[in-house]
């Protein structure tokens, strides 16, 4: 092993033959040791070195090993180092105080050096499992990020190709039958209505990279609400009575940014007035928007639940609801409202959800900070 993979321990006792006896212990275990007599020296020496593991009398003069131990533990840089209290006290009120203070284990004296060192080497097991831990969550953290830009990057290839691929066939009509007026007419358009979406895609991506500046204001939850259904259908472009359920006060407020808001809630609207079939007409598309406070888990939050009775959540996007350009629609360039619309919400502290509707269809819920 070498001197750099070798465990660091720290001893810290006021009584030399103890910290003799420890030492000659532990280094011929291939640990490598530093010697503190009190807690001041103690708290230099882990500065200067960072041990792997601390062995710690109490009962030293000046700053005891309690006090040293709560330094320890009050420091971010120093409080994950295991702390193994030694103690003449072997009555449970003395061990429990030393747990209290932050200590993972205790030894009595007289101490026993086989005792020691198999505690020793189990604390610093655990905390190489800790290490280990921490890196395998900073991999899968990495990981995911990485399989959501290659979701996202293979989404916006996939809907820009097919969009591009709309484009270029109508072009193509467009010069094999430009004595048809009707018919350039008609191409026109729905080359416009291709680049478009086109468009949309490119703006969405820009609120995924720009929604963690968003500039936020004190705002009425009823008129957030209001606001919200109008612009919906005017982006739409249609006609939907939502019907309106609220158990707030009138002068509900929340932070947030006007525009962001009203642009979830419409894709939360929009969603909900999709879900029925095509020939649905207006009126028959009912569409319930519940606003209510949730004080279940945590602080209060304001609970906005879009409710329909349309086809309901199909069964193979149940699971991957969330995940960019997933769609059970037909046409190309649609998919990433609900990714979106999640990711803003929760760097708002908020969440967002769907689940079925018992009545059936869906129950959109969202929620956010007061």
């Amino acid at each position: 092993m070498s001197k750099k993979q070798q465990p660091k321990i720290l001893v810290v006792d006021d009584q030399p033959i103890n910290i003799k006896l420890l030492q000659r212990k532990l280094e011929r275990q291939g640990m490598e040791v530093y010697v503190a007599y009190n807690g001041r020296e103690c708290l230099q020496i882990v500065e200067a070195n960072q041990p792997d593991l601390i062995l710690l009398d109490i009962m030293m003069p000046e700053m005891d090993g309690i006090e040293t131990c709560q330094r320890l533990k009050s420091n971010p840089k120093t409080e994950t180092i295991p702390i193994i209290f030694i103690t003449a006290k072997a009555s449970k009120e003395g061990k429990l105080e030393g747990l209290e203070a932050g200590a993972v284990d205790y030894i009595t004296k007289p101490i026993d050096l086989d005792e020691t060192l198999a505690r020793v080497r189990t604390q610093l097991r655990l905390q190489e499992m800790f290490h280990e831990n921490l890196q395998l969550q900073e991999r899968l953290g990495d990981a995911r990020k990485a399989a959501s830009v290659g979701a996202i990057t293979q989404g916006i290839a996939h809907n820009l190709n097919n969009l591009l691929g709309v484009v270029v066939g109508y072009l193509d009509l467009i010069k094999n039958g430009h004595d048809s007026p009707d018919m350039v007419k008609r191409s026109v358009g729905l080359m416009d209505h291709a680049i478009t979406r086109m468009v949309n895609i490119i703006r969405q991506l820009g609120t995924i990279a720009n929604n963690e500046r968003l500039e936020l204001t004190a705002l009425t939850v009823a008129d957030l609400i209001d606001s919200s259904i109008e612009r919906f259908n005017d982006d739409y472009e249609v006609h939907a009575e939502v019907n309106v359920e609220s158990s707030l006060e009138e002068d509900t407020q929340i932070s947030a940014n006007a525009e962001t808001f009203e642009i979830i809630l419409g894709k939360l609207l929009a969603n909900a007035w999709e879900s029925y079939p095509k020939d649905t007409p207006p009126q028959e598309r009912n569409i319930q928007l519940k606003a209510s406070i949730q004080r279940e888990r945590g602080p209060a939050m304001l609970q906005l639940q879009v409710i329909d009775q349309g086809e309901g959540i199909a069964p193979q996007v149940r699971e991957t609801l969330f995940e960019p350009f997933i769609t059970t629609k037909t046409s190309v360039g649609r998919g990433m409202g609900l990714t979106i619309a999640r990711h803003t919400i929760r760097n708002l502290d908020g969440e967002l959800y769907v689940k079925e509707n018992p009545d059936g269809g869906a129950i959109a819920t969202l929620t956010h900070p007061l």
